[in-house]
């Protein structure tokens, strides 16, 4: 005969200490769960609620401090929580992110401070602006202690360059002393030549934006106020590629890890993503701004990048989703001119018009400081169990929504309106002509008008 009988230890359900959890045995067998799918959702409704409406408060802080509106920012690669700054009455700052204070000022400029770079090793800053003159800068190394001491310090510029002509904007070489102004035409410089090394004009207006490539330190990317962004190899000494668009680009990002990929962010309110191998299309296009995008800056990761528009919003973008993943705003925010990612990508750094900058998270429900592991277990269990049913109406919905300030609702819904109202005339045409008279043209194409 056969006897089935049950044992158990004590060790396994009695607690050591008082202090212990009391261990919980689960049966998994689903044929005795019936409801388990029915529990999940309502959890995943419940999740996606608590992360919309309850934890979403990306708002940090704001460092306040200049007097003037904010036009360029850099971001210091040798250090995580510095940043620079640079303001339409010439001042120059170095904040300290954690602290929210200025660490540093850079006085010198005498109009506005059009761009600023950082050398790879975060030594040398590099300065340029309307006053015709491009400035290098050391960059003070200080400790915690000697914050309090050093927030009243002015840095004296290490060299200044006065050209024949007004910068629009600068970048720094990764790892070598070359950097590259913008403005009349292209400039390469070099730390200790006060003349540049190299020049390159190719029939452009004025050159609005410059930027090296990560991958390939030679290559660079530009923007001109002639609707041109055209790509320059030093090595061969001559441009390389240029294509015109239909509205003109105000700044350009490369992809850190894809750097055969650039994003731009153009006037007529999209971002386009680019292969720089192939220019007579678009890979992405990034739409839900309202306004002229004014500046760009993608993640450390490569998997997302974050816009600055006129419109006073700052926008998150996947870097292959056509539309955003947040957005974020404040009533007294006014006009973003600048935006950056902080080198771990955890925050996201705005400055604007009302003379602020202003610290985002750049998940706006994540919480702040070390979690415990329980903490961590809850985060990833809603988590998964909002991608499983990401895909049902309600917490589609739920994880959609957001709020929108009145002026950029309604300047959407015009501007659906009208886009509607184009494809209805582009249709009524097309049944109205004769059979292959009129081409269609995706939108990745119709923006752009040649490739040279």
């Amino acid at each position: 005969m056969k006897v089935n009988v049950i044992s158990r230890s004590t060790d396994e359900y009695t607690k050591e200490r008082s202090q212990d959890l009391q261990r919980v045995f689960r049966n998994f067998d689903p044929s005795i769960r019936t409801q388990e799918k029915a529990v999940e959702y309502v959890r995943a409704c419940n999740a996606a609620k608590l992360e919309r409406h309850i934890f979403a408060r990306p708002f940090v802080g704001a460092m306040d401090g200049h007097i003037d509106s904010i036009s360029c920012m850099a971001k210091n690669p040798n250090h995580l929580t510095r940043i620079f700054s640079g303001s339409m009455d010439g001042d120059i700052r170095l904040w300290d992110i954690a602290s929210r204070r200025t660490v540093c000022q850079f006085p010198g400029h005498q109009g506005a401070v059009q761009g600023l770079a950082v050398s790879t090793d975060g030594r040398v800053l590099v300065s340029c602006g309307t006053d015709s003159t491009v400035r290098l800068w050391g960059v003070p190394v200080s400790t915690l202690l000697e914050e309090d001491v050093s927030s009243d310090k002015s840095a004296v510029p290490l060299e200044t360059y006065v050209w024949k002509n007004a910068f629009r904007a600068v970048d720094h070489q990764w790892n070598f002393d070359r950097f590259a102004t913008g403005g009349a035409g292209v400039d390469i410089w070099n730390h200790n030549r006060s003349a540049p090394e190299q020049s390159f004009e190719w029939g452009t207006d004025t050159v609005v934006s410059i930027k090296f490539n990560p991958g390939q330190p030679d290559i660079l990317a530009t923007s001109a106020s002639d609707r041109s962004i055209a790509i320059y190899d030093l090595r061969m000494g001559k441009p390389a590629a240029k294509f015109i668009m239909r509205t003109r680009t105000n700044s350009i990002s490369w992809n850190p890890m894809e750097p055969i990929n650039f994003t731009a962010a153009n006037e007529d309110s999209n971002c386009y993503s680019f292969d720089s191998r192939k220019l007579n299309e678009a890979k992405c296009v990034h739409k839900d701004h309202v306004s002229a995008v004014m500046d760009i800056d993608y993640s450390p990761t490569g998997r997302e990048f974050v816009t600055g528009s006129y419109d006073r919003t700052v926008r998150i973008f996947q870097y292959n989703g056509g539309h955003s993943r947040e957005i974020y705003h404040t009533k007294r925010m006014q006009r973003v001119f600048c935006v950056k990612f902080s080198c771990d990508a955890s925050y996201v750094i705005s400055g604007s018009d009302d003379t602020n900058l202003r610290l985002w998270k750049a998940k706006a429900s994540e919480q702040l400081g070390v979690l415990l592991p329980r903490e961590q277990k809850k985060h990833e269990y809603n988590e998964a169990v909002k991608n499983r049913y990401k895909h049902l109406p309600e917490v589609k919905r739920i994880v959609r929504h957001r709020h929108l300030p009145k002026p950029v609702y309604k300047a959407a819904a015009t501007l659906r309106e009208m886009t509607e109202s184009r494809r209805k005339k582009h249709e009524k045409r097309k049944a109205h002509s004769a059979p292959g008279s009129i081409i269609e043209e995706p939108l990745r194409k119709r923006k752009i008008i040649k490739v040279e």
